[in-house]
């Protein structure tokens, strides 16, 4: 089915979730993965000289943290038995650096999660993942948690006295 799979990750509580269903899905179909973190690349400011002045000591700490990020996906993909290697890049956009990490590494599916924003929401935050459905050559499996239900009754409890 899928040889290679490509897992981006930005270290959120989401994208762990994401990550081990990605793994039990790869290990399912007997393939391989990519786990892919992006690193924003460094800020640059005007001085009040006009000189460009940047703060190096900053996205060295992103890229440590982006390595920690893949490795925590390689980790758990070799408990799991599946071949995973690892990428991390710089750039502006995190959408456009998926898209392209596909291409580059040979995936042939993206999976990654959503958080499903709508609305307002998704206007202001913009979608990362509506722009990686858009502009991927290859499929996209887009993997969206369901919310755990409220406290309260478990949603197959029968209300009192019925």
């Amino acid at each position: 089915m899928y040889q290679r799979i490509l897992v981006p990750t930005d270290g959120s509580d989401l994208s762990a979730v994401a990550e081990n269903a990605a793994i039990a899905f790869a290990r399912s179909c007997g393939s391989e993965l990519v786990a892919l973190s992006i690193v924003p690349p460094e800020p640059a400011v005007l001085s009040a000289e006009g000189a460009l002045v940047t703060g190096g000591a900053g996205v060295d700490a992103l890229l440590a943290q982006a390595e920690a990020y893949v490795g925590r996906v390689a980790d758990a993909a070799a408990k799991a038995g599946v071949a995973c290697t690892t990428l991390t890049v710089y750039g502006y956009s995190p959408a456009d650096e998926i898209v392209d990490a596909a291409k580059r590494t040979g995936c042939d599916l993206v999976f990654m999660a959503s958080h499903g924003r709508r609305g307002l929401s998704r206007l202001i935050a913009g979608s990362v993942t509506q722009h990686v459905l858009a502009y991927s050559s290859v499929p996209v499996m887009v993997y969206r948690p369901q919310p755990a239900p409220a406290h309260g009754r478990p949603l197959h409890e029968a209300a009192p006295g019925r």
